[in-house]
C-alpha cells in the first residue's frame, strides 16, 4: 500500500481545519481558549483570509469554535468528551473472553467525490460544488494544480475478524477522510479502527441498527460460510462535531455470534 501525501491531496481549507483540531485534540488549544488569528493563520499557511475564513465558518458550523464579534475566535465549551460515547469492539470482547483474537485486512481504499453514489455523499454530508476560485488559487499556488473531483473524501477498509483462527466478523467500515487524514495509512492488523478513531477524534453520539441478513458471496467467503447463510449484521454510524465521521456494518456468521447485555 502506497502511502498518500495528505499534504499534497487534502485543500488548503481542510488543511487548516485539521490543524485546528490537532491543537484541540492535543490539548495546546483548550476550550475557552483564543486560537490564531486569521491574518496569522492566513500567513502560517500561505494561503488568502477568504480561505481561512471558510475553515473557521464550517469549525462554528461544526460547534468546534465559537467566533465572538469584535473579541476574535475560541474553542467552544464542549458538552461532551472523547470517551463519552462507548464503543465496544469486538477485539476487546474476544480477548475479555480468553479467547485467541486476530485481524486480517482484505482491502483498504480511497474514495473520491467522483466515486460516490448519492446515498453515500447524503451520509457524509459531502457537497459536490465546485471549490471558490480563490481557494483553488490558493491549491494551486501551494500545491499545483488541484482537481476536487481526485481529492480523498472517503477511506474504506475491509478486515476479517479471527476468534481461536475462525472468521467470526467482517467489517466494512466507511471513514470521512476529511476529519482523520492518516487514518488509511494505519496497519489494521494491529490497530483497532474503533479505538484509533476514538483517539483521534470526539465521538458525539452514535446510532445502530441489528438485522439479519442472507451472506452475499464476498462475505460468505470471508466468513467461510456458503452464499446466503443467515448472518447477523450491525450497522453503525458514528457522529464527531456534528457529522458523521464514520459508517461501518459489521457482518457475523449467524451460528457463531450473539449480542448481549445487562438491562
Amino acid at each position: 500500500m502506497v502511502k498518500l501525501n495528505t499534504e499534497k491531496t487534502v485543500p488548503a481549507y481542510q488543511r487548516i481545519k485539521n490543524a485546528i483540531l490537532d491543537n484541540i485534540h492535543s490539548g495546546k488549544w483548550q476550550a475557552g481558549n483564543a486560537i490564531s488569528t486569521e491574518m496569522a493563520l492566513a500567513e502560517e499557511f500561505g494561503v488568502s483570509r477568504m480561505t481561512v475564513n471558510r475553515a473557521l465558518k464550517e469549525l462554528s458550523e461544526e460547534r468546534v469554535l465559537e467566533r465572538r464579534q469584535g473579541s476574535g475566535t475560541f474553542v467552544a465549551q464542549q458538552q461532551f468528551n472523547h470517551t463519552f460515547v462507548e464503543v465496544r469492539n469486538i477485539a476487546e470482547d474476544l480477548k475479555s473472553a480468553n479467547r485467541d483474537y486476530q485481524a486480517q485486512v482484505v482491502s483498504k481504499r480511497t474514495i473520491t467525490a467522483a466515486m460516490l453514489d448519492d446515498w453515500m455523499r447524503k451520509k457524509f454530508d459531502i457537497d459536490d460544488t465546485a471549490s471558490s476560485a480563490q481557494e483553488q488559487m490558493d491549491n494551486n499556488n501551494t500545491n499545483g494544480v488541484v482537481n476536487d473531483d481526485d481529492q480523498p473524501v472517503l477511506y474504506e477498509v475491509k478486515i476479517i475478524h479471527f476468534a481461536d483462527d475462525q472468521p467470526i466478523q467482517f467489517e466494512e467500515r466507511w471513514v470521512d477522510a476529511r476529519k482523520v487524514p492518516h487514518f488509511i495509512e494505519q496497519d489494521f492488523s494491529l490497530v483497532n479502527t474503533s479505538d484509533y478513531l476514538i483517539a483521534k477524534s470526539p465521538l458525539e453520539r452514535g446510532s445502530y441498527t441489528i438485522r439479519a441478513l442472507a451472506a452475499p458471496t464476498e462475505v460468505a467467503e470471508a466468513l467461510k460460510i456458503a452464499p446466503q447463510s443467515p448472518t447477523l449484521v450491525l450497522r453503525r454510524q458514528t457522529y464527531s462535531f456534528g457529522r458523521v465521521l464514520t459508517f461501518v456494518k459489521m457482518w457475523h456468521a449467524g451460528d457463531r455470534y450473539q449480542f448481549s447485555g445487562e438491562l
